[in-house]
């Protein structure tokens, strides 16, 4: 039987989240139903609310970094049990298309339909719908902002149960997209002078990264003072309020060279974010690109003599480059360790019916990490 939960929705967008009833459907083969713990508040759910990321249907239901057990699962679904608890991967893999087999699992072919709202095989295929039949979208196929949730196998890494869920939800999208930014897109090396600009949710993760590789430099830009001492708390040497202030110190300790790496994750990149990204790096310094921004945004201030003189690198990240169902939880094992700081994270817990005042507070740099707990 369909089961009754809450869900905080966008109705069209721009618009805001509100928290309305929601009908979720059964899993069918291959689904899960899960009774959510946790959820992060991540900047990407905003574009959402912005406009800056179109999305495929309205309403639709927002969050993707979640974590929770497991009340149902579809029939003939193997490798899951009720009771499994589970953090999500936003990123669903396949195991059987090209980039999964290459071990590029962010980039599975099943990530063509993210922003649909449907089931990733079937544009037509809802799990999620109003109390009157309006089908809901489900962001990224999760819908981690909802009290129950029916997902796919794809989005699901079962944990250790002794991992609490409310940190271990995490690295969904926050801790593995930030530290692999800095360790597997960014190949951070020991001895290596780092930049990484824009200190929320994904960056605070890059510096951790970056001075777990063996940067001597990790310098850490933002222009709020709570989040530049947070960096330092969290393993960045320096801190500075602007690039401008970073880049000059980035070549006083490189004889003038500049940074090696610049790991732009500002919450809305812009292009002369990257612009400033690329100018602070020296010979050889490679950028990596990791926040969003609008998608009309398509001009990069950058000069092609210097890309080609210099063999500057520019690329994009996506989860890091990492693959979630095994960096997921190497990122819990490195937590159970101690090499991984993850309750750190989480500035402020809220309840679902919170969740305008945690996006007001992350967009007032009052939060690395908002957290909603859930009963």
């Amino acid at each position: 039987m369909p089961t009754n939960t809450r869900g905080a929705i966008i109705r069209s967008s721009p618009g805001h989240y509100e928290v309305a009833d929601l009908i979720v459907d059964d899993p069918r083969a291959g689904e899960l139903q899960v009774k959510m713990a946790a959820s992060g508040l991540c900047h990407s759910d905003d574009h959402v609310a912005t406009g800056d990321m179109p999305f495929g249907v309205y309403p639709v239901c927002g969050g993707h970094e979640g974590a929770g057990v497991v009340t149902a699962v579809g029939p003939g679904t193997r490798g899951f049990a009720e009771g499994d608890r589970v953090v999500f991967s936003f990123l669903p893999g396949c195991g059987r298309c090209a980039y999964c087999a290459r071990g590029h699992q962010n980039l599975c072919d099943l990530g063509a339909n993210l922003l649909s709202g449907a089931r990733f095989d079937d544009p037509t295929s809802f799990r999620m719908s109003l109390p009157d039949g309006t089908p809901v979208g489900q962001m990224l196929g999760l819908s981690t902002f909802a009290e129950v949730t029916t997902v796919d196998v794809a989005n699901a890494v079962k944990v250790p149960a002794d991992i609490p869920l409310d940190v271990a939800c995490l690295t969904g999208c926050g801790v593995g997209t930030g530290w692999g930014t800095a360790v597997d897109a960014g190949h951070v090396q020991p001895g290596q002078t780092v930049i990484v600009m824009g200190i929320g949710g994904i960056g605070i993760n890059a510096v951790q990264g970056a001075a777990f590789a063996g940067a001597s430099h990790v310098i850490a830009v933002d222009p709020v003072a709570f989040k530049r001492e947070k960096a330092q708390e969290m393993g960045a040497t320096h801190s500075f309020e602007s690039i401008e202030e970073a880049a000059d110190f980035a070549r006083s300790v490189t004889n003038g060279q500049g940074a090696d790496k610049v790991l732009i994750t500002v919450g809305v990149t812009r292009s002369e974010h990257i612009g400033q990204g690329f100018a602070a790096v020296g010979k050889r310094g490679t950028v990596v690109v990791t926040g969003l921004g609008p998608a009309t945004d398509v001009t990069i201030p950058i000069s092609p003599m210097e890309l080609t003189l210099f063999e500057k690198r520019l690329k994009g990240a996506l989860f890091g480059s990492q693959n979630p169902s095994a960096d997921i939880l190497k990122m819990l094992r490195l937590y159970q360790e101690g090499r991984l700081k993850l309750d750190e994270l989480i500035t402020t817990r809220y309840k679902l019916d919170e969740i305008g005042q945690g996006y007001e507070d992350m967009k007032s740099g009052k939060n690395i990490r908002g957290v909603i707990i859930y009963d």
